[in-house]
């Protein structure tokens, strides 16, 4: 498969509340980013994920998938053309890669990324 399923990010206005529920109910391990308002979720197996306040008060806490693509701004533009909604990007995380958030035209949302090819490493997951 060209495109796998590689992070799944929540996003929720009580990260507190949240670390402590998925820890304590899965006993993932949770890393904050240094100098980010990020935690990284490793689940063991299986796709890993994160952790963040959400941006916008409005907007209920949701899991998102990241998929990986090879070029965000083509994907992007190309999503755009087939009927969907982009809520964000193309954008950069500095140092890490670029991403967009998509709503599909059925209305579910999902991103998209591509690391950086001289990309810092994220901490141990």
């Amino acid at each position: 498969m060209g495109n796998p399923f590689i992070h799944v990010e929540l996003q929720t206005q009580d990260v507190g509340k949240a670390r402590r529920f998925y820890q304590d109910l899965f006993d993932w391990r949770l890393q904050d980013v240094p100098g980010m308002a990020y935690t990284m979720i490793d689940a063991g197996e299986g796709t890993g994920g994160g952790l963040m306040q959400a941006k916008q008060r409005d907007i209920p806490p949701q899991w998102i998938p990241f998929i990986s693509v090879d070029d965000v701004r083509a994907s992007t533009e190309r999503a755009r053309a087939l009927g969907a909604t982009i809520v964000k990007g193309p954008a950069e995380v500095p140092g890490y890669g670029w991403y967009s958030v998509i709503v599909d035209p059925t209305g579910a949302t999902f991103g998209i990324w591509r690391r950086e090819d001289s990309v810092k490493e994220m901490p141990e997951r």
